[in-house]
């Protein structure tokens, strides 16, 4: 178990846990309700801590090494998932990942960034950040499942599209473009899950939806704290401040109608509960389903077209 710097008091409970478990086992002794208490410590403890999160304890959680992928999701919500491959231009982007699957019995694509369990696993998934031909490969998936009038979901978690000199000759900027434009007048439904990061163009390349829901603590901006706190201060050192600033949790989103919904995650965040979190997405997932599918597809288009329309809001002088 790995602990944030937030929780180090969870730690040291742990610690005592651990030490006394030990000893007891080392001594033949019984320590039932020294545990039950030290248990009910470190309940009360995690609920003080998670009472009032500030933005950028948010942000550490949504980057959690514990914290559950986008392919953990597919293997606990989908069933007959089958990964499809490749752009057909350039190459396979192992930071997107995709395919068909069954959603309690309905066929649909599933498409998300994935970032790699380990740091051999992190250096294949370019850690979560994809190439443009990532993007091209998930407008492929989509397209294909408008064929079959199959509903998408999408699952966003990167900390932003692939910035090097290779991606940008590749067009980046326009592979991302070229998604937002399709996916505004896809004819099937399109429901979209920020599951830990959502940071700029590489989360909204695949983040237009008729549903775009957030997981409880995670965030979606523009950028990410640090590299905004580089940009106006010249420095990390302010990415407290800038995570503040940027109003990026998932309550400051419902807040500003940017998201649709907030899932709930478990006491202490979803690495702690990885099955109970999928299982929540999923009853969220068959519903929104449910209700997307009832709607006329060129309505759905309007709709989607109206809600992105008004986003935001400016002052004219």
């Amino acid at each position: 178990m790995q602990f944030l710097d937030f929780e180090k008091p969870l730690e040291e409970l742990y610690h005592q846990m651990d030490k006394l478990r030990e000893t007891a086992e080392k001594n033949h002794l019984d320590v039932s309700a020294t545990l039950g208490e030290l248990e009910n410590s470190i309940r009360q403890t995690r609920e003080k801590i998670y009472a009032n999160l500030t933005p950028w304890q948010r942000v550490q959680l949504s980057r959690h090494p514990e914290r559950p992928y986008t392919l953990y999701y597919i293997d606990k919500i989908f069933t007959d998932f089958i990964e499809l491959y490749g752009d057909r231009q350039v190459k396979d982007d192992k930071a997107m990942v995709g395919g068909m699957a069954r959603l309690d019995g309905t066929p649909v694509m599933v498409i998300g960034q994935q970032k790699g369990t380990n740091t051999k696993m992190r250096q294949l998934r370019n850690f979560g950040m994809a190439n443009p031909e990532g993007y091209r490969k998930a407008l492929r998936l989509m397209k294909m499942a408008e064929k079959f009038n199959h509903p998408i979901i999408t699952f966003i978690d990167t900390p932003g599209a692939y910035p090097g000199l290779e991606a940008e000759e590749r067009g980046q900027g326009e592979a991302i473009a070229r998604n937002l434009f399709e996916m505004t007048n896809l004819k099937v439904p399109v429901i979209c899950i920020i599951i830990g990061e959502g940071a700029s163009g590489g989360a909204l390349g695949i983040g237009i939806g008729d549903k775009v829901a957030m997981l409880e603590n995670t965030w979606y901006t523009v950028i990410s704290p640090e590299n905004c706190s580089t940009i106006l201060w010249r420095s990390w050192d302010y990415k407290v401040k800038a995570a503040e600033q940027l109003k990026l949790t998932s309550e400051d989103m419902k807040g500003f109608n940017l998201v649709d919904d907030v899932l709930k995650e478990p006491l202490g965040g979803a690495q702690t509960q990885p099955e109970e979190m999928a299982a929540t997405m999923k009853q969220y997932l068959i519903q929104a389903v449910a209700e997307l599918q009832k709607i006329d597809a060129e309505k759905r288009i309007d709709d989607r077209i109206e809600k992105f329309s008004h986003m935001g809001f400016y002052e004219e002088r």
